[in-house]
């Protein structure tokens, strides 16, 4: 079966009420059956419980709690490199935005401008620049780390679709990270800005950021932004900056000779938090 015909029935799937009820069932805490279904969920998906901080899943009241489970202080050392992984995952696609068009899949390109919900100006600073698109499946670990150090600049987040974020979907879907609902996170570092998008998807029942918390629900059909340049947050390398309540994607935008990545980072290849991502440029 093609990609194409594979994720049709997506379009016929009532997306948003469907995510909006297992949102609502993942904050239950159902004593019990919680821990019932969290047990299914680590069998099911082969989660490695010894890295969480309390890998008892009879200690988490909700899956989602269970979800965004902390891990053990040194389940991920940090490498010294000037970029490093944000997020357990596996690489969808990386490399140089081609003018302003960023490699979805193949056939596949969006805009950096539709990325970030159609400003212009902010997608103007990634014009030729470098992106990394890196997938979260369900088994991953789901809290989101900052890649290097950064001052927060703005949050903007983007309503749209909640297509399934998956290679197979990415693959028949058109413009795939650019139309799902989306929270965009502009920061400035010591290589100049980049932005940290969170993608939504199927089932995401929300995303959270350390600086605002839940940022959706609610979900008003509209663009909403908040702005920071009067404050002064600060987020170290390393440090959480945000997570999804049930998996997704990120895609991080640095600009033009900004970094070259980590010549071990191809599409595909599965990474974890805190390794070598990438260099400065030369």
């Amino acid at each position: 079966m093609s990609d194409h015909l594979s994720v049709l029935p997506q379009y016929l799937l009532p997306k948003q009420a469907l995510t909006q009820l297992m949102g609502r069932l993942a904050n239950l805490q159902g004593g019990a059956t919680t821990t019932s279904v969290i047990r299914w969920f680590i069998k099911r998906y082969n989660v490695d419980m010894s890295e969480a901080l309390d890998p008892n899943p009879a200690a988490y009241l909700s899956f989602n709690a269970f979800f965004t489970r902390a891990l053990k202080p040194d389940a991920r050392p940090l490498a010294a490199a000037d970029w490093i992984c944000p997020v357990d995952g596996a690489i969808s696609q990386l490399g140089q935005i081609a003018g302003d068009q960023i490699f979805q899949a193949k056939g596949h390109h969006y805009s950096t401008q539709a990325l970030v919900g159609g400003d212009a100006q902010l997608a103007a600073q990634f014009q030729d620049g470098h992106f990394a698109t890196i997938y979260l499946s369900p088994k991953d670990y789901h809290r989101i780390h900052m890649p290097c150090a950064g001052r927060l600049l703005r949050m903007i987040h983007v309503p749209g679709d909640l297509f399934s974020v998956n290679p197979t979907t990415a693959r028949g879907v058109p413009g795939l990270f650019a139309r799902n609902e989306r929270v965009v996170c502009v920061f400035d570092g010591a290589f100049g800005p980049f932005v940290m998008v969170l993608v939504g998807a199927t089932i995401v029942g929300s995303m959270a950021t350390t600086w605002h918390g839940v940022v959706n629900p609610p979900r008003p059909g509209k663009i909403r932004e908040w702005r920071y340049e009067d404050q002064d947050i600060q987020l170290a390398q390393g440090a959480e900056m945000g997570r999804f309540l049930l998996g997704s994607t990120i895609v991080l935008l640095t600009p033009k000779s900004t970094l070259e990545f980590n010549p071990a980072w191809q599409a595909a290849t599965p990474v974890r938090l805190g390794q070598s991502m990438a260099t400065q440029a030369t």
